[in-house]
């Protein structure tokens, strides 16, 4: 059976996934040498066309069975509640609307729509066989998303988590005070510093300025606070990190922190894998919950 599987972030990634593995080339929409903020500039009603398009160019007249797509923020069958860094999907039923597009084009296409972020934890649970396992993932990039599979009731919004009491740390996207993407996120780091851009900043870092420095390490626990709070609610295991900016991650330090804020020995021993950053993972774990989603 033939899935599609869609990732529609800062940029789209569309492919065919058969057996839980990708079947030919990933299309990326537009090439990462364009714009890589692409989405954030269009209206609703042509990112679902945009969507459609690139849906129907890598169906190419197969017998499709379902088609999933990951999107950034709060979803509601179906319904984009919420979505800080596309906040002109705010309130769009993308389900319905990309499923009547596709019916207008001749494919009669089951079509689910999930959280980006929980589309890579499903991905890393398909690609590696761990389906019936717990899997948790952090994307970092523009936005932060946190990402699990099995999928649970709740908002999903793990890069809200707030990690920090200081009224000054007012730099998220959604406008709340002390939430992770206020520190961690793209947009967050150009506001705190107006002067560099997130690769500078980590440079600098490693090349001995002390405020960038210390900026690093302020990273590094707020990422670690985040995951301990998910560690003294759901317990330990291993958390995977992805996105554009994991390569910021220093794991060692991470794990430094993480056991710093978490003592009772039942919660300790949770690790971290660094996960490459492809659009491919969670095109099939898209493709995955689409598939579940029509099989229960």
């Amino acid at each position: 059976m033939a899935t599609i599987g869609v990732l529609a972030a800062e940029h789209v990634a569309v492919g065919l996934v058969e057996d839980y593995q990708l079947s030919g080339t990933l299309r990326v929409f537009p090439r990462q040498d364009d714009d890589w903020d692409y989405l954030g500039e269009l209206p609703p009603e042509e990112i679902t066309r945009c969507l459609a398009e690139q849906i129907e160019v890598v169906a190419g007249g197969r017998d499709i069975t379902a088609v999933g797509i990951g999107f950034p923020g709060i979803i509601r069958d179906g319904v984009i509640t919420e979505s800080p860094n596309l906040q002109q999907m705010k309130g769009q039923h993308l389900e319905d609307q990309l499923s009547a597009l596709l019916e207008q084009r001749g494919w009669t296409i089951p079509v689910h729509v999930l959280n980006d972020a929980d589309a890579m934890a499903a991905g890393i649970a398909a690609s590696r066989g761990q389906l019936d396992q717990q899997v948790r993932v952090w994307w970092l990039g523009n936005g932060v998303g946190f990402g699990v599979y099995p999928p649970i009731p709740g908002a999903g919004e793990g890069g809200h988590l707030v990690v920090t009491l200081d009224p000054k740390e007012e730099f998220c996207r959604c406008g709340g005070r002390g939430h992770l993407e206020g520190i961690v996120g793209n947009r967050a780091m150009r506001l705190r510093f107006f002067d560099l851009e997130p690769d500078e900043i980590f440079e600098q870092a490693r090349e001995g300025n002390q405020r960038c420095a210390d900026f690093v390490k302020l990273w590094h626990r707020a990422l670690a606070a985040a995951t301990a709070n998910t560690v003294h609610l759901s317990g330990p295991g291993k958390f995977y990190i992805s996105g554009p900016n994991a390569r910021f991650v220093q794991l060692g330090l991470l794990d430094l922190y993480v056991h710093e804020m978490v003592k009772m020995s039942p919660l300790q021993g949770s690790s971290f894998e660094v996960v490459a950053t492809s659009g491919e993972i969670a095109v099939i774990g898209a493709a995955a919950r689409a598939q579940q989603s029509i099989s229960y």
